[in-house]
């Protein structure tokens, strides 16, 4: 039988076993060395910068603790300015009690409103002007606090139930967004709205809105 034959009949000589096992096995280490350096040395840097926790950066155009902050301190600031206050004042000879609500996201992204609730209370405690008592899930920590107490604590170090001290004025709101896009560029407005409510009738001593807006332009598409 000739080489030639030999060849046809699927029998392969050594020069021909060793590539065809050497090729593949090129190809992956090859493959494998590439991969290696990608993950070391050609992946992006990154560089950190720490910021002063008032500094503002806008990198989205998204809603952000800057507009949280700025939002509460200038909205707590036209309340405390109303004639509620001093109403209050002068019918009980005491400030006011309040409490935050519920303030509802409204808007076309996620929004922490707790953090937003966060800034309004820090607001208005720090305004020294308004007492305030703790929220519905606050209280309830509390009050299960107190009755364990009723149970383990010793009597001259327990705290008896029923002497809460009740709120005058409830503080609720929404913020709401809209969105108008033309290609890479889009305008985003936020309004929020609060309202302050007298527990006793219902009645809204208090409406406040403030709007921010940002112009927002982008280069290239966003996957």
């Amino acid at each position: 039988m000739s080489r030639t034959d030999s060849n046809r009949s699927g029998c392969f000589t050594p020069c021909q076993v060793s590539a065809s096992w050497s090729a593949p096995r090129a190809v992956r280490w090859l493959v494998a060395f590439g991969l290696l350096g990608a993950a070391t040395g050609c992946g992006p840097s990154v560089q950190v910068r720490r910021m002063a926790v008032n500094e503002t950066k806008d990198l989205s155009g998204r809603w952000n603790d800057t507009d949280s902050r700025l939002v509460a301190e200038e909205l707590i600031t036209d309340s405390l300015s109303r004639p509620w206050l001093a109403n209050a004042t002068r019918k009980t000879g005491n400030p006011p009690t309040v409490i935050v609500g519920q303030v509802h996201n409204e808007s076309l992204e996620h929004i922490d409103c707790q953090a937003f609730v966060e800034d309004l209370q820090r607001s208005l405690i720090n305004s020294g002007r308004v007492e305030f008592v703790a929220s519905a899930m606050e209280r309830s920590d509390v009050r299960a606090e107190r009755y364990d107490q009723d149970v383990n604590a010793s009597e001259n170090t327990r705290k008896a139930q029923g002497d809460e001290q009740g709120a005058d004025f409830v503080l609720s709101g929404r913020i709401a967004s809209t969105v108008d896009r033309v290609g890479g560029e889009s305008v985003v407005a936020y309004q929020v709205n609060l309202k302050l409510l007298d527990v006793q009738s219902n009645k809204i001593v208090w409406n406040g809105t403030k709007k921010i807006k940002k112009n927002v332009s982008r280069a290239g598409a966003e996957f």
